[in-house]
């Protein structure tokens, strides 16, 4: 399951009925990520509805290839989120450990660099956009 939403979520409860009735699965792991900021600061995400979705889907379907999972969720906040908020829920399901640990990283590496958002973080100095760093680069090219 993808979705992207506006409103917050509770990473616990998710990964509470992620797990639930899974009788044949070894492993499963979960991330969630969390904004960070000071007083006053605040993250925007935006995504091109439909697109952002489909293009998440695809490198989500090929990781469940390349790593044999179970199953997987991806949850994403867009829209204004607060510090300590959490923006990104990732869980993954597989038979042994070593998978569901992998296709999490995969999985994050890909969202953090290369998926289709544009972030702009908001604080006392104004707006700026938020482009990845040369270490996210780093780590999504560990998977090419």
């Amino acid at each position: 399951m993808i979705r992207l939403q506006t409103e917050p979520f509770e990473p616990g409860a998710l990964l509470t009925g992620f797990c639930a009735g899974r009788s044949q699965t070894g492993a499963v792991v979960s991330f969630t990520g969390l904004t960070r900021g000071g007083e006053g600061e605040r993250l925007e995400l935006e995504a091109y509805p439909g697109f952002t979705e489909a293009e998440i889907a695809r490198i989500a379907e090929a990781a469940r290839a390349r790593f044999s999972l179970h199953d997987l969720m991806i949850v994403h906040r867009i829209g204004e989120i607060a510090p300590g908020e959490a923006i990104v829920f990732v869980a993954t399901a597989a038979a042994h450990r070593r998978e569901a640990f992998e296709a999490a990283d995969h999985l994050m590496d890909y969202l953090k660099s290369r998926a289709p958002f544009w972030k702009k973080e908001h604080g006392p100095d104004g707006a700026r956009w938020i482009e990845p760093t040369e270490r996210d680069h780093a780590d999504a090219a560990r998977w090419d």
